[in-house]
């Protein structure tokens, strides 16, 4: 299934509605999808050039919209909605755990997922789950979301092809790994 679905998103992205298809698949997979708009930001940015901060602005906006739709889902359809997704994804045994690291760390919590390849969606309802404060919420999904997007669009639009196998193989931990140190460096500057 998950391949077919792969599939279907890229023949999108050559498709005359790429741009619709991109702001639609970075929709769903702030609350539900479980492709990421990635594959199909990649190929457009390599096809339209000319398009790419455009590409990025839109997968960055339809993507916190995305978020704020998964945010509602986990405040006020939880056991209707949320719950299968999470169950989908394998986490709704951390519930407790996710509301936990919501008070104590908040929008940086946000903030940190969305950049990483760990599941948006489940950080989008999560938040809704634990009440956290929408205005931080969208801020931060604004802020690394729009980072995510458009690092990579940028690194497609001053690289080239060569940069795509990069991408879809190593960015996310590139991501992770710059959010260790981010994470470190605020932690060596709250204890120190």
């Amino acid at each position: 299934m998950i391949r077919r679905l792969y599939d279907w998103t890229l023949a999108l992205a050559a498709g005359k509605r790429a741009p619709t298809a991109l702001g639609a698949v970075s929709f769903a997979e702030s609350s539900f999808f479980p492709i990421p708009p990635d594959l199909l930001l990649i190929p457009m940015v390599l096809s339209r050039r000319e398009r790419t901060w455009w590409f990025a602005l839109l997968c960055t906006l339809a993507s916190v919209a995305g978020g704020i739709a998964g945010y509602f889902i986990g405040a006020l359809l939880f056991e209707q909605v949320a719950l299968p997704v999470l169950e989908f994804y394998g986490y709704t045994g951390k519930i407790a755990e996710f509301k936990q690291v919501f008070n104590e760390w908040g929008w940086w919590f946000v903030f940190i997922a969305g950049l990483t390849p760990f599941p948006y969606k489940v950080i989008t309802i999560s938040s809704g789950a634990a009440a956290m404060a929408l205005p931080g919420f969208i801020l931060a999904s604004l802020v690394s979301r729009g980072l995510r997007f458009f690092v990579v669009a940028g690194l497609l639009y001053f690289f080239g092809p060569s940069m795509q196998s990069f991408i879809e193989k190593r960015l996310g931990l590139v991501f992770s790994l710059v959010v260790v140190c981010l994470f470190g460096g605020f932690l060596l500057l709250k204890y120190l």
